[in-house]
């Protein structure tokens, strides 16, 4: 047989094979255009829905508002409350007849003034007791100035307050100089058996007074431990041999800062945080704050006396400028958008308000930015002192030589060690106890000249977390301070308010170091806890009921400030946020917080800055939220809209949530989903449980910084 024929390639198989691939791209063109087609449909049937509901929006939009508006006289109910219980307690300090004066009667503060003026041989002890009194009155000027409308006082009687505060200031300050004085003048009389020195240390809960004069004079003596205040410092030999009395003066409150916010011509910190939608912080006569001004100069240094006045009149010159805006709750859609300004300014335009020299001090070595660092725990004024004439005992008289020169500094000239720098005094600190550090304090001694606190001439900082000490050297005797970044704890990682009761709340705040649990009954707030690497912390402030801006100061001075000012978006990489949307998402979360809970959304920074995102949940049983109860809403400011979007979605969408509506306010949007059980624990909340309620999550913004 002959060999077989091959087979011809091609033919029929080849023609199946390409017959077949091009029906199966007919076929998917096919139905991707169909696919494509019935996605326009529904494109465009979604489009009709959102314009049917945007016209139903439009058309109940005025009704909703007017509706809300009825709502809303809770925070105008609360503003009269204040007004109120303000004309009750000056009342019932009239009937009391305790002795203090009225700030509001300029002949009972003049009158205290001049009787404590003429007492000249007080001790520190007296001093401090009637100086608890001054700060009270400082206090109670800078609540007045801050929360009282132009209805309720003058422009003169502002200034006439202003006045008063200076003055006060520096009559405190002359009476410490005073008491100084005089304790020097009999040290002798007191001096310590063992070392022939005398030293001796007052305190009270505004400050600590620390004394040790140097009766004998001999080197070994250099060094010293303020027992019970936990200070010390070694002398370089040259003061160890000479006739000086060392004095650390801590004070819990800082009354220099103030001086550099006017120097850089900056609104004073606390005034400008939230302008005229919040109160002054310190309106329950808590012990006297960082923030407030309690002027102080360096004794007997006539220069720098004279600019730390002139700093502090222009500090409480600032302080006027601010006091005009002194209404908590705004009258009217109009104000809010005033309030915008507030709390929307573009990057630019911050930075255009700051004066030219200041960005220049920023950047100079060793000056403290006082925007990113914050005194805490008060400053320590550390002075030699030139020791005065001591009692001479002749025969059965006490002689003493009467200078009339006041309390005098030592004039102190570094020597120049071996190595050409300067002998410096070594310090140790004992850090307060109910100040909580949660990095290694700055160490800034307070330069009076250029009214700012600078880092250089401090060297040799050791810092003991576990002994709660910090050891450093300084070139000459300054006033200090400890400072930490004021926006540690910012941005927040999630944040929760819920109720708990009838006109009672939980609103939980989780921060980069702490957890901050806060409850809320009627106008009161009490820190439940603050949780620290798992371990509970400032107990002397838990437990305790106070205003919210009184609660706002203590957890400020106590290190733990969750509360962004005006200028934190310049540290805190947060999207900006629009004012109208922010503000009025706070009212309405106060207005339904007695039945709804609200949390921490994570798509709410990839909403834009003209929407807000956040979770809601209706509430009326105890504890929190379960996960599959929330619903996300969005909002603007003047529409709201439950989003189909969840907390476990890929990305970002906008899509409505299917079967619900646009809406004017949060109070309709909720509606319609809501338990009439619900709805009546709305109508029937107290108007202060609301306003405490939006007065903290003002405080804290949590729908900014989180």
């Amino acid at each position: 047989m002959g060999p077989k024929p091959k087979k011809k390639s091609g033919g029929k198989g080849g023609k199946s094979k390409k017959a077949r691939e091009a029906k199966l791209r007919a076929e998917a063109q096919l139905r991707a255009e169909q696919e494509e087609a019935e996605r326009l449909e529904r494109e465009r049937l979604y489009q009709e829905h959102l314009a049917k509901l945007e016209a139903k929006y439009q058309a109940e939009r005025e009704s909703e508002l007017a509706e809300l508006h009825s709502l809303e006289q809770k925070f105008f109910s609360a503003q009269q409350w204040k007004i109120d219980y303000r004309e009750q307690a000056k009342w019932e300090h009239y009937l009391s007849c305790d002795g203090t004066p009225d700030p509001t009667v300029p002949q009972e503060i003049n009158t205290f003034m001049s009787l404590w003026r003429d007492e000249h041989d007080e001790d520190v002890q007296l001093v401090m007791e009637k100086g608890e009194v001054v700060l009270n009155l400082i206090e109670k000027f800078e609540i007045l100035l801050l929360e009282a409308s132009p209805d309720e006082i003058t422009e003169k009687q502002r200034d006439q307050y202003l006045e008063f505060i200076l003055q006060l200031q520096d009559l405190l300050h002359q009476k410490f100089n005073e008491a100084t004085q005089n304790l020097l003048k009999t040290a002798s009389v007191y001096e310590d058996s063992e070392t022939g020195n005398m030293h001796t240390v007052i305190k009270d809960k505004n400050s600590t007074f620390c004394i040790w004069v140097n009766l004998k004079k001999k080197a070994r003596f250099k060094n010293f431990v303020f027992q019970g205040a936990g200070h010390a410092f070694e002398l370089p030999q040259s003061l160890a041999l000479s006739s000086v009395a060392v004095r650390v003066l801590h004070t819990r409150y800082d009354h220099l800062s103030p001086l550099w916010v006017q120097c850089q011509g900056l609104p004073r910190q606390e005034a400008s945080d939230t302008k005229d939608l919040a109160e002054h912080p310190t309106d329950t006569g808590q012990e006297p704050g960082e923030e407030e001004e309690k002027g102080w100069e360096e004794p007997s240094v006539p220069a720098a006396e004279e600019t730390s006045s002139k700093g502090r009149k222009e500090s409480a010159a600032s302080l006027k400028e601010n006091s005009n805006n002194t209404d908590d709750i705004k009258e009217s859609e109009e104000k809010t958008e005033q309030n915008s300004d507030i709390l929307d300014v573009p990057p630019q335009e911050e930075d255009a308000a700051l004066p030219e020299e200041a960005g220049g001090r920023e950047e100079a070595p060793g000056v403290v930015d006082l925007q990113r660092l914050v005194p805490l725990g008060g400053v320590y004024r550390i002075d030699v002192l030139q020791l005065p004439p001591q009692v001479q005992d002749v025969g059965d008289w006490s002689m003493v030589e009467l200078l009339d020169v006041g309390l005098e500094v030592y004039p102190y000239s570094p020597d120049k060690a071996e190595d050409g720098t300067q002998a410096a005094v070594q310090i140790t600190l004992r850090l307060p106890d109910n100040v909580i550090y949660l990095q290694v304090p700055v160490v800034a001694r307070w330069d009076p000249a250029g009214q700012q606190w600078r880092t250089d001439g401090i060297s040799n900082i050791t810092y003991e977390a576990e002994e709660k000490s910090i050891t450093f050297g300084m070139g000459a005797f300054y006033t200090v301070a400890l400072l930490q970044d004021a926006h540690l704890n910012l941005p927040y990682q999630a944040w929760e308010l819920h109720p708990t009761g009838v006109d009672e709340g939980l609103f939980t705040v989780t921060a980069v170091f702490a957890t901050i649990q806060i409850q809320i009954k009627g106008n009161q707030c009490m820190l439940s806890s603050v949780v620290v690497e798992e371990e509970e912390v400032l107990s002397h402030i838990t437990g305790k009921w106070m205003s919210p801006f009184a609660l706002r100061a203590a957890l400020k001075r106590a290190g733990v400030n969750i509360f962004p000012a005006e200028y934190s978006p310049k540290y805190v990489p947060v999207p900006r946020k629009a004012a109208l949307a922010e503000v009025k998402a706070y009212e309405q979360m106060a207005l339904l917080a007695a039945a709804f809970a609200f949390a921490h959304s994570k798509w709410n920074g990839e909403a834009g800055p003209q929407q807000v995102v956040f979770k809601v949940s209706e509430h009326l049983t105890a504890g929190s939220a379960k996960d599959n109860d929330w619903s996300l809403y969005m909002f603007s400011g003047e529409k709201v809209q439950k989003l189909k979007l969840t907390e476990t979605s890929e990305a970002f969408s906008e899509e409505l949530e299917e079967e619900s509506e646009f809406h004017s306010t949060l109070y309709h949007m909720l509606k319609d989903s809501a338990s009439s059980e619900a709805m009546d624990k709305v109508e029937r909340a107290g108007f202060l449980f609301v306003d405490s309620v939006y007065q903290l999550l003002l405080a804290t913004r949590v729908l900014a910084y989180s």
